[in-house]
């Protein structure tokens, strides 16, 4: 039995990292979500999502912007805010149990932006406002550096509910949000000590593969509609394990 949940822990590890991936995220939310539902403690959780972040991450954003998607004046104050803001949230410690609460929380945010977000097309985009960038910059940084995620899956409904960019300008930029901040997360967890599972190298093989199959098919026009629903029913499922359950 539990060479079989060591199986399956890493299939669905490559799973993860491909479908978020495909539509040009890091995975985080989803690491951790995996990693909650096969009850592994929080003091890996976070530096490993973190770390599985900067392979994933990097690979969607090569893609993105590959194809001219990326809009670097608009990143520019969006990550200049949240880089010191996840450095700062890296540092702090929560407890266990209120770790749980706050991270099964945070999850219901990608579950909206799979939901109910994934056709969000803006024909008319209204230019950006530095000083808002700044502050959603700041507080995404803040939150992502305290949980453990690179902060895209919560940007990238932001950018589209202010309609600052499209489905792929969003998704090149938060691909290299998501790098920026889970290095810095990762820098100021660093301060505290970070511990890794000793099978870390397996997990960074099968996310990084997982990644560049699903940066490479994503490109081929996969469904995105479907990977986004199958994404928002596999983190209500982990949510629900984190508010609800002792486990």
């Amino acid at each position: 039995m539990f060479l079989e949940s060591i199986v399956l822990f890493y299939s669905l590890l490559f799973v993860v990292a491909f479908l978020y991936a495909a539509v040009g995220h890091g995975g985080a939310s989803g690491y951790l979500a995996l990693m909650a539902l096969f009850s592994i403690a929080p003091a890996v959780m976070k530096p490993t999502a973190l770390l599985l972040n900067l392979f994933v991450s990097a690979t969607a954003f090569i893609h993105f912007y590959r194809a001219n998607y990326f809009k670097g004046k608009l990143f520019l104050p969006l990550v200049s805010a949240s880089v010191p803001l996840s450095f700062i949230g890296g540092m702090l410690t929560l407890n266990g149990a209120i770790y749980k609460k706050i991270l099964g929380i945070t999850l219901l945010i990608p579950v909206c932006r799979f939901l109910f977000f994934s056709n969000k097309n803006n024909s008319e985009l209204k230019a950006y406002n530095v000083t808002l960038c700044l502050i959603i910059g700041g507080s995404i940084g803040l939150l992502s550096g305290l949980i453990g995620i690179g902060g895209g899956i919560i940007l990238s409904p932001v950018l589209l509910l202010l309609h600052w960019t499209d489905q792929k300008q969003t998704a090149a930029i938060c691909a290299l949000f998501i790098f920026c901040n889970s290095l810095a997360g990762l820098a100021g967890q660093l301060i505290n000590g970070i511990t890794f599972t000793e099978n870390m190298y397996w997990y960074v093989g099968f996310a990084f593969a997982g990644g560049i199959a699903g940066a490479y098919y994503g490109a081929r026009r996969f469904s995105q509609q479907l990977l986004q629903y199958i994404l928002g029913t596999v983190l209500i499922i982990a949510a629900y394990k984190l508010l609800f359950t002792k486990a």
